[in-house]
């Protein structure tokens, strides 16, 4: 297997409140274009989600429709996204990640909260604002297969996004334009004539990248996009998106099921249950000192590939399902499957911040947790 790119340094993580986030009052549309498209220094927050939440309406009857309830896929989320640095999400299936991306792409609309891109709100901006923001922002979905249209050749479906932005590259320029993509994602510049289906999905993922990066955006969400490729095509791909971040400032959050890859590519990792950020920290924090229960029950699921380390491991099993976000657990959502749970839990939802016993220590555990017993606890080897 190829071996997997290296990140840089990670970046301080700050707690995230509303009261932090420097908000640029744009009375006029142009004054939002021009915060914007404002360059930001390397390490400065670029997005802001702030108490981000999405619920979807259960309804019944066929003529007069009732809402009975809703499912609370996202339910009150905060985090930070800072200029250069990749911020992984991690949980399990239904946790709310892939909902987020799409928040956060503004391909469904917030029930409540606000999503702060550069000081703006993108969440009530329309026009040209929001159009400058679509540019800026940029999506690689999960599966190559059904994200690349098969009736468009490459170049047309690499080349769309010029429709619609016409300002980033000239008509005539734009053959041009998608040939170097091709060549910048390892893809001959000569196949920019062939269609979705006459490629390998490792190769259809790097086409999904290239129309990523047509419009030279500062932020691409990358939803789970290595999951339905083979072991050595996801590392290619990583080091390929590893390589092109260095190359093009860009910042990236990064969903995905595999721990592993998570923690190879992300300077910090969030995450989280049942729509809900359950830890937050870097990437050393979360992998080597988790303080949260949960954090520490995905992390011993890890397989180790040492048969020596296995042996000595303390595997978390936890017990009963997982609840529906239709009704989720009160208090804290984990307490039904934790073993640390008391009748606090229940009563008391726990906030996202550092615990009271690793306040002003110096200290690795000394991160953004969601837990009253917050504790830490070496899981990997």
């Amino acid at each position: 297997m190829a071996e997997l790119g290296k990140k840089d340094d990670a970046v301080e993580d700050a707690t995230p409140s509303l009261a932090e986030v420097e908000v640029v009052d744009a009375a006029t549309e142009q004054a939002a274009v021009a915060a914007i498209e404002a360059p930001v220094d390397r390490g400065e927050p670029i997005l802001q989600v702030r108490d981000l939440v999405k619920h979807f309406p259960l309804t019944q009857g066929i003529l007069f429709k009732k809402q009975i309830g809703a499912v609370r896929a996202v339910d009150g989320i905060s985090f930070d996204l800072h200029q250069g640095e990749t911020l992984g999400i991690v949980g399990e299936s239904g946790c709310g990640k892939s909902t987020v991306a799409k928040l956060l792409m503004l391909l469904e609309t917030a029930t409540s909260g606000a999503v702060f891109y550069k000081g703006q709100d993108i969440t009530k901006l329309s026009g040209k604002a929001l159009k400058a923001v679509r540019r800026n922002i940029q999506m690689v979905f999960q599966d190559p297969y059904t994200s690349l249209n098969p009736r468009m050749t490459v170049g047309d479906i690499i080349g769309e996004p010029y429709e619609i932005h016409p300002e980033v590259a000239p008509k005539g320029d734009r053959r041009r334009k998608v040939q170097e993509l091709l060549d910048v994602v390892g893809l001959n510049p000569e196949y920019i004539n062939r269609y979705p289906h006459q490629f390998s999905g490792g190769q259809r993922q790097r086409i999904g990248i290239a129309r990523g990066l047509a419009l030279n955006p500062e932020i691409i969400i990358c939803d789970e996009p290595v999951s339905a490729l083979d072991v050595s095509v996801q590392a290619q791909v990583i080091n390929l998106m590893a390589k092109l971040q260095d190359e093009f400032n860009l910042s990236y959050i990064f969903i995905a099921h595999d721990l592993s890859i998570v923690r190879h590519i992300s300077n910090r990792v969030g995450v989280m249950y049942l729509g809900k950020m359950a830890e937050i920290g870097s990437d050393q924090q979360i992998y080597d000192h988790p303080t949260h229960p949960y954090t520490q029950a995905l992390l011993s699921a890890v397989p180790v590939p040492d048969p020596t380390a296995r042996e000595g491991r303390d595997r978390i099993i936890l017990s009963g399902e997982i609840p529906s976000p239709a009704n989720p657990p009160s208090g804290c959502r984990f307490r039904t499957r934790c073993w640390k749970a008391e009748e606090k839990c229940s009563v008391e939802e726990p906030l996202l911040a550092i615990p009271e016993r690793f306040k002003g220590q110096d200290t690795l555990a000394a991160h953004e947790s969601a837990c009253h017993f917050a504790e830490e606890k070496a899981v990997l080897a």
